[in-house]
């Protein structure tokens, strides 16, 4: 499942949010193609800039990790991932890298 599918956000590509409020990054963000089993950045959203959470668009990485910590979709990400999930800053570095 991707972030957009647990959230029910609506701003996946042909979502029914996105004309309205935007496309979500983490759903175009091919580099990311299936990471922990996701679509583009589907299960990496907490590394992916602008992506919207609360109703609110959130930062980069350092200003949004202490929300994403808190997010039910990362703790789910994180628990069935276990030791293979990739941490966020070997993440960061590929964002950084195709930026």
């Amino acid at each position: 499942m991707n972030c957009w599918e647990f959230k029910q956000c609506g701003r996946e590509l042909g979502g029914t949010n996105a004309f309205e409020l935007g496309v979500c990054p983490a759903s175009t963000y091919i580099w990311f193609d299936g990471l922990h089993g996701g679509r583009n950045a589907g299960r990496a959203c907490w590394v992916v800039p602008a992506t919207m959470c609360g109703g609110v668009v959130q930062g980069d990485f350092y200003a949004k990790i202490r929300e994403c910590g808190k997010c039910g979709f990362y703790w789910s990400v994180k628990e069935q991932e276990g030791a293979a999930m990739v941490p966020p800053m070997l993440l960061l570095r590929k964002l950084d890298h195709h930026s």
